[in-house]
């Protein structure tokens, strides 16, 4: 009797049936799956925060189903399957994991001296396959994290390395500098330098990112907390207008407004 994730890798294979599959299956790259791979993983990251153990449920099979799907995309071109990214990970999780799996009694690491050893044996293993070890304290594969992810790891391996802020206030005043130069590329009556304009965003945002390190908050969270209040106050302005009897495409900016200022008091003296 088959398991579910054998009855679960059989659906998959269906699904991308040349024959019989489902043509929206049938269409799909690597590439184009990745946003659904992004997206899945946030929605797991939301039922998480909602503590919802059912959602979760949902939401991790809906992850599982992207990398089972990539799996199967490997498998056609013979390149991978869902076996070899077992036997693959199976394999680095013993060997980043000697404290466990070589029963060492005197490996009594804490949790800080597991992430220590898992990046000089990821270093080591990067060394053996390129055939040299690098110079460079920081590796270029930090960019594959998404970038505000990819801002803070950078930021931690600074700090390591004691090139670092000494606390945030000097961060604040950092902040402020890109502010500062990024408002200069935004002068009123002048034309805007997009190259210019666009080096100086980013250059806030990753000062933004380092500022949240130095207070210990995660930026991710920090920005899914005010979309989250945006959209709440927005739902909000929209019922109050519906109470109202009057419709938002039939206002104005500041006739909007007057509804956007109600739901932010009525969201204060509710909390």
């Amino acid at each position: 009797m088959k398991s579910n994730f054998e009855k679960l890798k059989d659906v998959i294979s269906e699904l991308r049936d040349p024959e019989n599959g489902c043509p929206w299956d049938l269409k799909q790259t690597h590439e184009s799956l990745l946003k659904y791979l992004l997206e899945e993983s946030y929605e797991f990251i939301e039922a998480v925060e909602e503590k919802d153990p059912s959602k979760m449920e949902e939401e991790i099979g809906d992850v599982l189903m992207q990398v089972l799907l990539h799996s199967q995309l490997g498998s056609e071109k013979k390149s991978f399957d869902i076996e070899s990214v077992s036997a693959k990970l199976t394999e680095k999780l013993i060997r980043r994991h000697p404290h466990v799996f070589e029963k060492n009694e005197n490996a009594k690491l804490s949790a800080d001296q597991v992430l220590i050893n898992w990046d000089k044996i990821k270093l080591e293993e990067k060394a053996r396959v390129e055939g040299l070890i690098s110079h460079h304290r920081i590796s270029s594969s930090v960019l594959n994290a998404p970038p505000l992810m990819a801002a803070i790891k950078i930021g931690k391996k600074t700090n390591d390395l004691k090139f670092d802020w000494s606390d945030y206030t000097q961060v604040v005043y950092k902040v402020e500098e890109e502010w500062q130069e990024l408002k200069e590329e935004l002068t009123p009556h002048r034309e805007m330098n997009r190259e210019a304009t666009f080096e100086e965003l980013g250059d806030l945002l990753f000062s933004v990112a380092q500022l949240a390190r130095h207070l210990s908050m995660d930026p991710h969270d920090a920005l899914r907390a005010a979309n989250k209040k945006f959209l709440r106050r927005f739902h909000s302005m929209e019922d109050l207008m519906k109470s109202a009897g009057v419709l938002l495409e039939d206002m104005n900016q500041d006739q909007m407004d007057v509804y956007w200022n109600q739901a932010k008091i009525n969201e204060k003296i509710k909390n």
